[in-house]
């Protein structure tokens, strides 16, 4: 029987990186349900699977994307996995990482990796877990300060919280590889 990459990664989502009991997310709201999705992205499956369905979703799009970001820690492994999919697939995408404070020493930027991509170029930004939205905004603001233009945004898991509606009222859909209610169907 064949099994998706889609099917095989919640899987490895479901095993390693739900846990449920009492959670305050990043956003302050609280929930009975946490991802820990750095479990997924750096488990040698999950970050293949992560990366090759982000790639797929960037292709199925149609967009010349010349950069793969997002904000450290979550996207880190993120946007390396799809970069090293991008260069197997002979249509290589750099990746960069935003910081969550600006350096304080040497260039002072706020994005690490930038030097391998043209100033203007069209990026998307990926983060592990939307909830409210709030990280992957910041993220699309210190990006577009850099000088880039955010054409894309994706996540793993979209927690159906309003952050899908908060990206698209900064003109960008949210691209999600799962919808919270999808992850936990049985």
């Amino acid at each position: 029987m064949y099994i998706s990459d889609r099917e095989l990664l919640r899987t490895i989502i479901l095993e390693r990186s739900l846990k449920r009991g009492d959670f305050t997310l990043t956003s302050g709201k609280k929930s009975n349900v946490y991802l820990d999705c750095k479990n997924t992205t750096l488990h040698p499956e999950g970050a293949y699977l992560c990366g090759r369905l982000f790639y797929d979703m960037i292709l199925n799009e149609g967009l010349d994307i010349y950069g793969i970001g997002g904000i450290t820690l979550g996207a880190d492994p993120i946007v390396t996995s799809i970069s090293l999919i991008s260069q197997i697939e002979g249509n290589p995408i750099p990746a960069f990482i935003i910081r969550k404070e600006k350096k304080g020493h040497g260039t002072g930027s706020w994005i690490e990796g930038k030097g391998n991509i043209l100033v203007n170029s069209e990026v998307a930004l990926v983060e592990d877990v939307v909830t409210t939205g709030g990280s992957l905004i910041k993220a699309i603001k210190r990006t577009k300060e850099e000088g880039f233009k955010v054409v894309m945004t994706m996540t793993i898991v979209d927690r159906e919280e309003g952050g899908d509606e908060a990206i698209l009222d900064m003109g960008l859909p949210l691209y999600s590889i799962f919808k919270m209610s999808e992850l936990l169907k049985n």
